[in-house]
């Protein structure tokens, strides 16, 4: 590697969450989506440049960022003190629930996977991004990391220890996105969810999840569309 190479990787934005599936069902839109430009520098430091799209919002520093955060994460385990320049436009809404953070910080670890010479397989790459989640929302949560790192439809099966599953779907199935331009926060409404959960809805909660990964997995428009209830998170 040398300190001219450089490389732009974009990373999709994602829905999570998916009705019945808090926390444990994600997937990757076509679009929006955020861009990385990496490239290494000779500081010997992690420096973001230059951010776009978030109206200034957004800190420059690398430890409050999930672009910067999943870069030093990445190096620190590798135990390298290679430095490098961060350029970010975000093309996804702050607070949209498209999963912004996701996207900046799963865009900058797969950049630099590219330029250290693909130290870790993809799968590999979600710690790393799961830590910058926690930055961005208190949680370090795969739902939004996952589908973006991974595409298409996803599960996540188990997180400790963290078990990620692609899961199929049917050829024809869309998502429509309408955004009512309101930011929220996802710390925000992760504080307003129940701590405790009646048996009988966890039953039917569970009822839903099974249906909507059943119906993924036989082309069953019909069986999606009936499980694609929420009874615990939603309300």
């Amino acid at each position: 590697m040398n300190n001219n190479q450089s490389i732009r990787v974009f990373a999709p934005a994602t829905v999570a969450n998916v009705a019945c599936g808090f926390d444990v069902l994600g997937f990757a839109i076509e679009q929006p989506g955020d861009e990385v430009i990496l490239r290494p520098n000779k500081e010997g430091k992690v420096i973001i440049k230059q951010i776009t799209g978030d109206g200034g919002k957004l800190s420059l520093d690398p430890t409050q960022n999930t672009a910067g955060v999943s870069i030093l994460k990445m190096l620190e385990a590798l135990s390298s003190n290679q430095g490098f320049d961060i350029e970010l436009h975000k093309k996804i809404g702050l607070g949209s629930g498209l999963g912004s953070s996701a996207s900046s910080s799963v865009a900058a670890a797969y950049a630099l996977n590219i330029l250290l010479g693909n130290p870790f397989k993809t799968n590999e790459l979600l710690p790393f991004t799961m830590e910058a989640e926690r930055i961005a929302c208190g949680s370090a949560h795969a739902d939004n990391v996952a589908p973006s790192l991974m595409g298409g439809f996803v599960l996540i099966r188990s997180y400790a220890p963290l078990d990620v599953v692609r899961i199929p779907h049917p050829e024809g199935l869309h998502c429509t996105v309408i955004h009512p331009s309101i930011e929220l926060r996802t710390e925000d409404s992760r504080k307003a969810l129940p701590q405790m959960i009646e048996l009988k809805k966890a039953v039917k909660q569970w009822g839903n999840i099974g249906g909507l990964i059943s119906g993924l997995f036989m082309n069953d428009f019909s069986l999606i569309g009936k499980s694609l209830e929420d009874i615990i998170a939603e309300p």
